[in-house]
């Protein structure tokens, strides 16, 4: 949890044990389309955090649902994770370090920007 925001976060590595045992959760990338070109994780939902506010009805039928939002290095995610917990979303997280952890972690062959 980052006490800061009151955002929850999740590791890379428990990330990646989510996804191996097929939890049902949905992957939010909110990086800009340009950065999505570089790298992605797989089976991802991409609104960009500029487009969130007015796209979030895109999410109403995971409202119960775990989602996980990443961006490069957090801070774009954090804030999207603050305005979907304010939207009503029960079950949000935050990729702590964002994609760049992900890299770093788990897949090194991930480029890096």
């Amino acid at each position: 949890m980052n006490f800061a925001s009151g955002v929850r976060e999740i590791s890379a590595k428990d990330l990646q044990q989510k996804m191996e045992s097929k939890v049902d959760l949905v992957l939010l990338d909110v990086r800009e389309p340009n950065e999505l070109a570089v790298c992605k994780l797989a089976n991802i939902k991409h609104i960009p955090l500029g487009e969130l506010q007015s796209r979030v009805n895109e999410l109403a039928e995971h409202k119960e649902a775990e989602i996980v939002v990443y961006c490069r290095s957090g801070k774009r995610s954090e804030r999207a994770c603050q305005f979907l917990t304010q939207s009503g979303f029960k079950n949000v997280a935050n990729l702590e370090g964002g994609i760049l952890a992900w890299a770093r972690d788990i897949d090194p062959s991930m480029p890096n920007y």
